[in-house]
């Protein structure tokens, strides 16, 4: 039986998801999660094979928690369900150690196909965004500049667009408010934005919010 954990701040998903895990007889859902730190207390307290991780979730990013898992003993394999379907964070994700990607859209066959091939240790990647990121992945001088940006830079990018304020991301990212409002300043300059309204703009027209 491979056990599994959904991590997902909003009930009605959490509740579709589980109802179909829970109708492969092979898949057994002995937890859920809607904040990142109760997830990795679970985690700790009822081991299972496969998480299941919301990219957005409150009290730290799914990208940021992925880390955090992988360093569990033992760790399971993390399936990233997202609403988002933008390739640079799914290469985010794949690269931070997630075993694979879906989106929240996924036909349900598929979603259970790749919660048992994570399960055994494989990789997988939803056919659509593995075709977007062999075409549109490679094309630098199409990229746009949200994908230029460094880990720590997309970091605190992220937390802007959503309305943290400075010393609220400091002591989240554990650095100072002078270097995040210097990451800020950088920020601006690379998406070409003269305010963090207009980098929100720039988040929701690129999907990334």
């Amino acid at each position: 039986m491979i056990k599994v954990i959904i991590a997902e701040d909003h009930a009605i998903v959490r509740e579709g998801i589980k109802q179909l895990v829970s109708m492969a007889p092979d898949l057994s859902v002995v937890g859920e999660a809607t904040h990142v730190g109760p997830l990795l207390s679970q985690l700790r307290a009822t081991p299972c094979d496969v998480v299941l991780l919301d990219i957005s979730m409150p009290g730290g990013s799914g990208l940021e928690a992925i880390a955090r898992i992988r360093a569990l003993t033992p760790a399971p394999a993390i399936l990233m369900l997202s609403m988002h379907d933008e390739v640079q964070i799914v290469a985010r994700a794949l690269k931070a150690g997630a075993a694979g990607y879906a989106t929240k859209d996924s036909d349900p066959a598929l979603l259970l196909s790749a919660i048992r091939k994570v399960a055994g240790g494989g990789r997988y990647l939803e056919p659509a965004l593995a075709n977007r990121m062999v075409f549109e992945g490679g094309l630098d001088d199409e990229r746009p500049p949200h994908t230029l940006l460094s880990e720590r830079e997309y970091q605190v990018f992220e937390r802007l667009v959503r309305g943290t304020n400075v010393n609220e991301i400091a002591l989240q990212l554990a650095i100072s408010a002078k270097t995040v409002s210097t990451h800020k300043v950088r920020l601006m300059q690379k998406l070409h934005a003269h305010s963090v309204a207009d980098m929100v703009r720039y988040a929701i027209e690129h999907h990334l919010l």
